[in-house]
């Protein structure tokens, strides 16, 4: 017994001065209570109502629950041998293993290289419970021979190793699918015949997913793109399930390697062979495609447009440049007739607008001369130089339009002087607002 060990740890000292209620701060607060009904669910709860239901024990309940699962197996598993078994294989050699379909030996011909691992599993339980001598022995079927039985285990054994299976489906002839001919083609559905083709080859490529045939509304891209990946296809299938069998004799060394090199000769023999059949299959399929002969069409048309295009392009290039040519003659003399009546209106327009702020000018003049310049009695010389003189300052800072805007405003005033001088007052105001004069810089206004 392991003695017991005592370790003396104090802990830290709190520093001085603190106290619960005071250095103490709380982050956080329960929420309150809910109350919630909860109800029995699950696995557990359902076995006791069914044992409660059926007054079982457990054991009673989980031998009958055993039953029913094997029988539900069973009965989920009879489609895996629906297919009916040939007599001729039931009595092969088991010593010819590389002979026999092993998807046919399990029932699974309808699958064959579609069948799940788990599929292969059921199927070969069936096999088993049909087959085992044991079994033929309980059931009175005295016949000692168990040759069918080494074959169901030799197919289990095949395919359930992903490496030997993968070498049979390189071989297995039954899932390949005959590639129609032309007769074929011109009687039924290019595309229905063809597809099933291609969809054998595809278990093939190591690219997945590989691209589909399409049908009629493929464009040009997708069928361009579906003949490359064919062209140029990727393909794991080997051969090694024909290999001649290498001698297991040490003693025999050059034997065996002559067997292993015949075999690696073989292999590639037959690997360029399929490489070569596939190449056909693709050119036949090529030759019988409608949408190829459409999209060539479709193409030498195009180019036959572009080449009728590019003639009347040349053409109208032509025409349009002597077309410019002359606009361009036509547009020089209208831009010098245009620029001689602009100058000539710019000038008017001046003159206008010179005639029309000298006028503006007189009227602004005017309106101080008419109300004495804001003198009571007669004006003495300097009040009327000091009104002129902010007159005039205020004239220079503004522009015509503002000067046609206040003299309008002084000739509604009119001789009015409390009016003319408001109107004076308020241009300052809005002058110095806008920085224009400085506040003060007029005395009169």
């Amino acid at each position: 017994m392991t003695p017991v060990q005592v370790v003396n740890v104090s802990l830290p000292t709190l520093s001085e001065g603190w106290t619960a209620e005071k250095d103490f701060k709380s982050v956080g607060t329960l929420s309150a209570a809910t109350q919630r009904n909860l109800e029995p669910v699950g696995p557990h709860f359902l076995a006791h109502a069914r044992r409660k239901r059926h007054q079982r024990t457990f054991s009673e309940d989980e031998r009958l629950q055993a039953q029913h699962n094997v029988k539900k197996t069973e009965e989920d598993d009879d489609d895996l041998i629906s297919e009916p078994e040939d007599p001729m294989m039931l009595s092969r050699d088991a010593k010819d293993w590389k002979g026999q379909d092993h998807y046919a030996v399990l029932g699974l011909t309808k699958y064959r290289w579609r069948a799940t691992p788990d599929q292969i599993k059921r199927a070969h339980r069936k096999k088993v419970l049909r087959h085992h001598p044991d079994k033929k022995a309980a059931l009175g079927d005295r016949d000692e021979n168990d040759s069918f039985f080494k074959c169901i285990q030799k197919a289990n054994e095949i395919l359930t190793d992903p490496i030997k299976r993968r070498q049979f489906d390189s071989v297995d002839e039954a899932a390949e699918v005959e590639p129609p001919t032309k007769k074929d083609v011109q009687k039924g559905n290019f595309f229905k015949l063809w597809r099933p083709v291609f969809k054998a080859e595809a278990r093939f490529s190591k690219i997945q997913p590989v691209p589909q045939l399409g049908d009629e509304n493929t464009t040009f891209e997708e069928l361009d793109n579906f003949y490359n990946f064919w062209y140029n296809f990727d393909s794991w299938r080997t051969f090694e399930y024909l290999d001649e069998d290498v001698p297991d004799d040490n003693e025999n060394r050059d034997q065996k390697r002559h067997v292993e090199k015949k075999n690696a000769n073989a292999r590639r023999k037959r690997k360029t062979e399929d490489i070569t059949r596939l190449r056909h299959l693709v050119d036949d399929c090529a030759a019988q495609d409608e949408r190829i002969k459409n999209f060539r069409k479709a193409a030498r048309a195009d180019k036959d447009k572009k080449r009728l295009e590019k003639e009347a392009e040349a053409k109208r290039l032509v025409e349009e440049k002597e077309k410019a040519r002359l606009e361009e003659e036509q547009r020089k003399k209208d831009a010098e007739e245009a620029a001689k009546a602009e100058r000539e209106n710019k000038k008017k327009a001046k003159e206008a607008a010179k005639n029309a702020a000298k006028k503006n000018k007189r009227v602004l003049k005017g309106s101080v001369k008419e109300v004495n310049y804001f003198a009571e009695g007669e004006a003495s010389a300097a009040q009327v130089d000091s009104v002129l003189t902010d007159v005039d300052l205020i004239i220079s800072k503004i522009d015509a339009e503002e000067l046609a805007g206040l003299a309008e405003r002084l000739t509604a005033a009119g001789k009015d002087g409390a009016a003319v001088k408001n109107v004076w007052a308020e241009e300052s105001k809005r002058l110095v607002a806008a920085s224009k004069l400085k506040e003060g810089e007029t005395k009169t206004f």
